[in-house]
């Protein structure tokens, strides 16, 4: 038993100063390792009488769970006193002021784009959104677009990759966001008010142009719409945008084969000393196509057209963040250049809504 007192006091002792981890494993084989002086003794066991293993086995086994929870809290104790070391070399002062330039902005599309829910969102209108990779029937047939016609073209959309023994429609990058229209017709019918913006594809490339861009349409279907409604919509829409008073709007006939009357809408505004004012002066710009949805339209998408009829607009989001926050150059949209970002985007926490204001 003196022997078991000497092991312990020796092991605990050298546990007790060991200074990293290291260390305390070379003490763990040497104390209770398969090779251990703990371990060589348990071998003992073997050789003595019953009565001397009965006294002997219980101790070994005591003194080998002693030294393996000192060396556990050993253990423990280091790693704890390394964290805290590791903790005071990557202090910081949270209390410190924030560093604006290196924050992150909102994007002028996401911006524009939330200004438009909101605005729309208070006039009864639910976002609606669809898949960018379209068949061909939604994208064109549904929407009364024949097959002569030029948008089916490949120089102005674009056609995925097909088999050549695949007879099917191929699939298209959607030219606009109208299929969504079709899409929640099919599936919630008529009476519906929504707004579907999202990403569009057409193969163009300027200054005014690129090949990705964004767009919103709305829809308004219902018993007895008239462009009247449309009209105001538009109007209301303008004036909260667009954060002007004093807005006049001018419809002129156009033809889209989704809408019948259709009509392009200009807008009253001034381009004295090359500033665009909006609401004033004698130029007009034009900003949106819109019309009544064609029967066919309404048809493609299960609405009984004796009972419902409505409107349809659109526009592009680019455009407008173009318009409202005076930039230039469209194409700028997608270099990802910090200086332009840093510039011309909004802070993380300015969310428009009618109440707090649209735009900062």
């Amino acid at each position: 038993m003196d022997q078991l007192d000497a092991l312990k006091s020796k092991y605990l002792s050298a546990v007790s100063d060991a200074a990293d981890e290291a260390t305390l494993e070379e003490l763990r084989v040497t104390a209770v390792g398969k090779k251990g002086e703990i371990s060589l003794k348990m071998r003992e066991l073997g050789k003595m009488t019953p009565e001397e293993r009965q006294v002997a086995g219980p101790a070994l086994n005591a003194l080998k769970e002693e030294i393996n929870s000192a060396l556990s809290a050993k253990k423990s104790a280091l790693a704890d006193a390394a964290l805290d070391e590791r903790l005071k070399t990557e202090w910081l002062d949270v209390s410190m002021a924030g560093r604006p330039r290196r924050q992150g902005t909102i994007h002028p599309i996401s911006q524009v784009t939330e200004e438009i829910v909101a605005i729309f969102a208070s006039l009864g209108f639910a976002v609606a959104e669809g898949p960018q990779i379209e068949n061909d029937y939604y994208n064109f047939d549904a929407l009364n677009i024949a097959p002569e016609h030029p948008a089916r073209q490949e120089h102005d959309t674009f056609y995925m990759h097909r088999d050549e023994n695949d007879d099917r429609a191929p699939n298209v990058l959607r030219t606009h966001t109208s299929p969504v229209q079709i899409r929640h017709l099919e599936k919630h019918g008529a009476p519906c008010r929504i707004i579907c913006p999202g990403r569009v594809y057409r193969a163009d490339y300027d200054q005014t142009h690129t090949p990705m861009f964004h767009q919103y349409e709305g829809m308004c279907i219902d018993k007895d719409i008239s462009m009247a409604n449309l009209k105001w919509t538009l109007e209301e829409f303008c004036r909260a945008f667009f954060q002007v008073d004093d807005i006049e709007l001018r419809f002129r006939a156009s033809h889209f084969p989704f809408t019948e009357p259709s009509a392009e809408v200009d807008i009253r505004c001034s381009w004295a000393g090359g500033q665009l004012k909006i609401g004033e002066g004698n130029d007009w710009m034009e900003i949106l196509g819109s019309g009544m949805v064609h029967p066919k339209v309404l048809a493609a998408g299960g609405v009984d057209t004796d009972i419902y009829q409505g409107f349809a607009f659109g526009m592009g989001i680019d455009r407008l963040a173009m318009l409202k926050y005076g930039i230039p150059d469209l194409r700028a949209f997608f270099d990802s250049d910090l200086r332009w970002l840093r510039n011309y985007g909004f802070a993380s926490l300015d969310a428009p809504n009618l109440h707090g204001g649209i735009s900062r």
